[in-house]
């Protein structure tokens, strides 16, 4: 699956490089995901009053609005962004307004670039895109209404499979922390084989969900299993293991 996140100040234009980027991957064959960051602290689709507040108003964790139209899953608080994403199966998930996932960014403008500009940008859009200029500080600036599908091959291009937010002293065997190296795998310094996380030798599944561990961690726990497995009748070097604990 792959992840980009479209970042930039209200009324700049995200909503519009996001909905045409929607249409145009999705011509292109490609299942599309989205979200979209609110950042207005009263947001809430439940009001009280509702059947489904009254649920959470009584106890209830996580609750379900369930109609013809739409399905709607109500959790509490603010999800971390990784923990959203692992509802998704879809080839692209487009990110409106989120800044806390290691993604690459289109930054979206009005009449100032600069200040939307990070390591992880890859592309500038917005109303910036009407100024006629064509690049900025070596970036390609693309009008996501004139010029959409150039906008949808840059994406093509340079968005890779979702990256893992891995801190340098946790693991560090490329050098630096997972944003830094795909800042650097968007200059072309890199190639996503170079991610050791992406050549993993173990993996671990609590519940549904993928529990991405560092080399280091992921040889304590294949060690342990091997001293285990391999002294059992039928064990035969160099073939899968599953373990399963209920």
């Amino acid at each position: 699956m792959k992840v980009l996140t479209v970042t930039g100040l209200s009324g700049s234009g995200k909503t519009t490089v996001i909905e045409n980027l929607i249409k145009e991957l999705g011509k292109r064959g490609y299942s599309i995901g989205s979200v979209k960051e609110i950042h207005y602290e009263a947001f809430a689709i439940d009001t009280p009053g509702k059947n489904t507040y009254r649920h959470r108003q009584a106890g209830a964790e996580i609750v379900t609005a369930r109609a013809h139209k739409e399905t709607d899953i109500l959790y509490p608080g603010h999800l971390p962004i990784y923990e959203v994403l692992s509802h998704y199966n879809q080839d692209y998930v487009l990110l409106e307004g989120v800044r806390d996932c290691v993604a690459p960014e289109i930054a979206v403008c009005k009449e100032d670039a600069e200040p939307e500009i990070t390591p992880l940008t890859f592309a500038i859009s917005g109303r910036f895109a009407n100024t006629g200029v064509k690049e900025y500080k070596g970036l390609p600036v693309i009008s996501a209404v004139d010029d959409i599908e150039r906008l949808a091959d840059l994406v093509e291009e340079k968005v890779p499979n979702l990256m893992h937010d891995i801190e340098y002293e946790c693991c560090g065997e490329c050098g630096t922390d997972c944003r830094g190296f795909l800042a650097r795998l968007l200059k072309g310094e890199v190639d996503g084989s170079d991610c050791v996380l992406s050549q993993r030798e173990v993996k671990l599944v609590i519940d549904g969900k993928d529990i991405v561990m560092v080399p280091f961690v992921q040889k304590i726990l294949k060690n342990a299993v091997m001293g285990v497995v391999s002294e059992l009748k039928g064990f035969k070097e160099g073939k899968k293991i599953v373990v399963e604990i209920e």
